[in-house]
């Protein structure tokens, strides 16, 4: 007597559950390019804001000179990153690569601002803020409507979500 097999139905991870959903309500074309271009404009933005709010200097640090190394935007970096971590390992990698650019140039930018050029808290919200009305715009052309909860989701998902698209075209695995 022979003993049929179930079929295992194979268990989606959580940051596979997140994509799908996230594709099935992000298809129209614009809206893409939209998000490809803005999304990360919009997290640059947002880590400038956050990176750019005082953070008490203590006397040790600044005989060190780690001081401006230590930061509200370290936390939000370390924060991001162990969310990420728990989803998708392989991902956050690719979300740390970007994150470690996106630093560099907001550096560069506080170097701008004390050489008397435009005040790096400004030019961030103003990213911040187009970045943001964009992307909401390109929500507005889908098919499908989606609440402001699973508009914030997707905010906070997709930087991975966007990474997820390059590991897929070079077929790897995250």
């Amino acid at each position: 007597m022979k003993k049929k097999q179930v079929p295992v139905q194979e268990v989606k991870r959580p940051v596979d559950q997140y994509f799908d959903d996230l594709n099935n309500n992000f298809q129209d074309p614009t809206n893409r390019i939209l998000q490809i271009v803005f999304l990360p404009l919009f997290f640059f933005g947002l880590m400038g804001i956050i990176w750019m709010i005082p953070f008490p200097q203590f006397d040790f640090l600044v005989k060190l000179g780690w001081h401006t190394f230590l930061n509200w935007g370290s936390f939000f970096i370390a924060i991001l990153i162990y969310s990420y971590l728990k989803l998708s390992p392989t991902l956050s990698y690719g979300v740390l690569l970007c994150i470690g650019v996106m630093s560099y140039f907001i550096v560069q930018f506080e170097y701008i601002e004390r050489d008397g050029g435009p005040a790096v808290l400004l030019v961030s919200s103003i990213i911040t803020v187009i970045s943001l009305l964009v992307l909401w715009y390109g929500k507005s052309k889908e098919k499908s409507t989606i609440s402001f909860k699973q508009f914030c989701l997707f905010l906070s998902i997709g930087p991975i979500w966007l990474w997820h698209f390059a590991f897929k075209k070079f077929k790897l695995k995250y």
